[in-house]
């Protein structure tokens, strides 16, 4: 079923902006493609959650250059990544190939994923970390979701969290040092527009397409939407980790990931959540 044509006409502005994004996230310090460890681009409660991955086939959506996605090839899964951006997915396979490593990459919108890799074919389906605030219908997308699992397979969800949406993913000019909230956490108001010339990674400003679009989702809408959908949500983790210094105070941590300070308070910027799907 298609999406309100005002819906479908944002959902074609984003595609139209991460093909403007791909090549200078290739070029990056950010990505650091070819030089940063794709195993780094995980929290270290996400492998102990995801658990063994040798053999399993595992799906990836919505994986821009694929960074991620590579490293469940090097855990030894069967891996399959997909995109809407078929820049994206041309420099991912590029990218894949020049490690030598065995990843297939499918270009396709998220809602066609069912589609374009086949229903009950995946023991894992991984998405996060920048993916849901582009997704206007959390209840269909988990629709999808559960169609291209096996049963008993599990959906795995390692996103910002809301509250981290809501102070705003990235510093804007002037902001000052206090955590100010600026954006919905809760879902219910149709899409926020966002007008940059610059993406979040370094580099230069974007040589067109600078428009995109974000819905905001809480974290009892995604658990609701899941369960609406028939998973069962065994797991849910909130963590102060980020893969990147939001602030400039953040500090290091053992992990290779990012935190404010002990002498902050303490609150969730990225979450982890498992999902099964029953029978």
């Amino acid at each position: 079923m298609p999406f309100p044509r005002d819906v479908q006409a944002k959902i074609d502005a984003n595609r139209r902006n991460w093909d403007a994004r791909t090549p200078i996230h290739v070029a990056s310090r950010f990505y650091g493609i070819g030089t940063r460890d794709p195993l780094g681009w995980f929290a270290p409660f996400e492998w102990a959650d995801l658990g063994e991955l040798a053999g399993r086939e595992v799906a990836h959506l919505q994986c821009h250059l694929g960074v991620e996605t590579m490293a469940f090839a090097i855990k030894g899964a069967r891996t399959t990544g997909l995109d809407f951006s078929a820049n994206a997915v041309a420099e991912a396979r590029r990218i894949a190939a020049e490690a030598g490593l065995p990843v297939e990459y499918v270009h396709a919108d998220v809602h066609d994923a069912a589609a374009a890799l086949g229903t009950g074919r995946f023991d894992v389906v991984y998405t996060g970390k920048g993916a849901l605030c582009y997704l206007p219908d959390l209840r269909r997308w988990a629709d999808v979701v559960l169609g291209l699992l096996k049963p008993g397979g599990l959906l795995y969800i390692a996103e910002f969290h809301p509250l981290l949406t809501s102070l705003g993913p990235s510093p804007a000019p002037g902001d000052t040092p206090d955590l100010l909230l600026r954006h919905d956490y809760l879902e219910g108001r149709g899409a926020i527009e966002h007008d940059g010339t610059h993406t979040y990674t370094d580099g230069p400003p974007l040589a067109s397409d600078p428009v995109n679009y974000e819905w905001a989702h809480g974290l009892g809408e995604v658990v609701t939407s899941l369960v609406a959908a028939g998973f069962r949500v065994d797991r849910l983790t909130e963590s102060e980790l980020l893969p990147w210094p939001r602030w400039p105070r953040m500090v290091r941590t053992d992990s290779g990931w990012w935190a404010l300070p002990d002498d902050e308070p303490r609150i969730p910027l990225l979450y982890g959540l498992r999902a099964i799907k029953e029978g």
